[in-house]
């Protein structure tokens, strides 16, 4: 019997880059065509070529230190009762978090294509040290956009950029957060596409942006599978899944293998930033019921004003306080395969506080909010239920947000 090989959702658009009939595209200037007509190009051609495979392979291995553990949450899991709490540490990748694997992959292309220049944009300031840690890395000269306010909010990581060598950008336009950032990067990309390699550090933007960070952060979710699988013997009746949404990079890099599954066994969960309790603003397009526009070149849901302007976000989590997502998560919305909720700040700094007291783990304020939803329905579910939450970045970061917050907690 001949086996029907699975087409990865990166891939299951249309010839205009859509997946479904609503979200994605390539909404880009006539000046972008030809580079990201040949970046298109690159990619299809290097991700099908022995040699670049085994590269790309090598250093997931030997820099970046695959696989990252898998490991039962036994503490929170007792404390709760219900469900089995366990817990992906991607934080343990290099540099502390998934964007490892985006920015090592766009280094890998940018040498392939023969350019010397690399630029990315940041927002809670890893994917922007990742990319200067893969500049570094392969010899590239290296630009990072980054919102001014973020500059301010996440120190440690601006702090390691520069250590790297490479350059940051503040942006001091609109909310001078993520959003502001990678419109920056992208008027620069414009004028120096020639010599010049644009990384976007979520799976946000035109089509091919998209397809190349998806299929990099996919290696979580291969990772994961065999893990389970070793754990359980098999795949167990009752997963789920929870990641936070920002982009949404991590969160299609951990169910990107469990996507095909009935969401009756694996049911795949995404939790936004619901910014402080007592605002109207917030980050959370998906569960707070945005209306579809076009942002950085795809559409997607996006928070708008009732002008149809893009609105200003809110969140504590500079890593998710972004007012789009990427067109795979309005995709798996749209079809319910996936379910998509918030927390707030306040709930995110609780689940630290609670994963603190409870583990010896430290995850940065984004996967924060991924625990949030986890501490919250894991005591009305039966033992036989997995949660698994990708604790994807590690709060160093954070530190100076923390001890603010929360004080001496931190510190314990």
């Amino acid at each position: 019997m001949k086996i029907k090989k699975k087409i990865p959702l990166i891939d299951q658009h249309d010839e205009f880059g859509f997946w479904g009939e609503k979200f994605g595209g390539s909404f880009i200037p006539e000046t972008l065509k030809k580079p990201i007509e040949d970046l298109t190009k690159e990619f299809k051609k290097l991700r099908n070529d022995q040699k670049f495979l085994s590269k790309k392979n090598f250093y997931f291995k030997n820099f970046i230190g695959q696989p990252t553990s898998f490991v039962k949450l036994n503490n929170l899991t007792n404390h709760f009762g219900g469900a089995q709490i366990w817990a992906k540490i991607v934080s343990e990748a290099n540099g502390g978090a998934h964007k490892i694997y985006n920015a090592t992959v766009h280094a890998l292309i940018c040498k392939a294509m023969g350019k010397k220049y690399i630029v990315g944009d940041t927002g809670a300031g890893y994917a922007g040290k990742m990319l200067s840690m893969a500049a570094k890395k392969f010899g590239l000269k290296c630009k990072i956009f980054m919102g001014a306010k973020d500059i301010k909010r996440q120190k440690p990581n601006c702090d390691a950029i520069r250590k790297n060598g490479a350059e940051i950008v503040p942006v001091y336009s609109g909310s001078q957060t993520l959003v502001d950032a990678v419109s920056e990067c992208m008027r620069y990309w414009v004028s120096n596409c020639d010599n010049t390699h644009m990384c976007v550090g979520s799976t946000v933007g035109p089509n091919i942006f998209v397809k190349i960070c998806g299929w990099s952060t996919s290696q979580i979710s291969k990772e994961l599978k065999k893990q389970i699988i070793f754990e359980f013997k098999k795949i167990p009746k009752k997963i789920k899944l929870i990641n936070c949404v920002g982009g949404g990079s991590s969160a299609y890099g951990f169910w990107s293998e469990f996507i095909d599954y009935n969401k009756k066994q694996i049911e795949l969960i995404g939790v936004e930033a619901g910014g402080p309790k007592k605002s109207l603003l917030h980050a959370a397009p998906l569960s707070r019921n945005a209306k579809i526009g076009i942002l950085h070149g795809a559409a997607s849901y996006v928070c708008q004003n009732n002008e149809g302007q893009i609105k200003e976000t809110e969140s504590i989590s500079a890593g998710l306080d972004y007012p789009g997502v990427s067109p795979l998560h309005c995709f798996l919305k749209d079809t319910k395969r996936a379910r998509y909720t918030y927390a707030t700040d306040e709930e995110a700094l609780n689940a630290y506080k609670i994963i603190r007291k409870f583990e010896n783990l430290n995850p940065s304020l984004e996967p924060c909010h991924a625990f949030a939803e986890a501490i919250k329905i894991a005591p009305r579910l039966s033992k036989e239920t997995i949660i698994v939450v990708n604790s994807c970045g590690d709060a160093n970061k954070d530190k100076n947000i923390l001890k603010k917050r929360l004080g001496s907690i931190y510190d314990k």
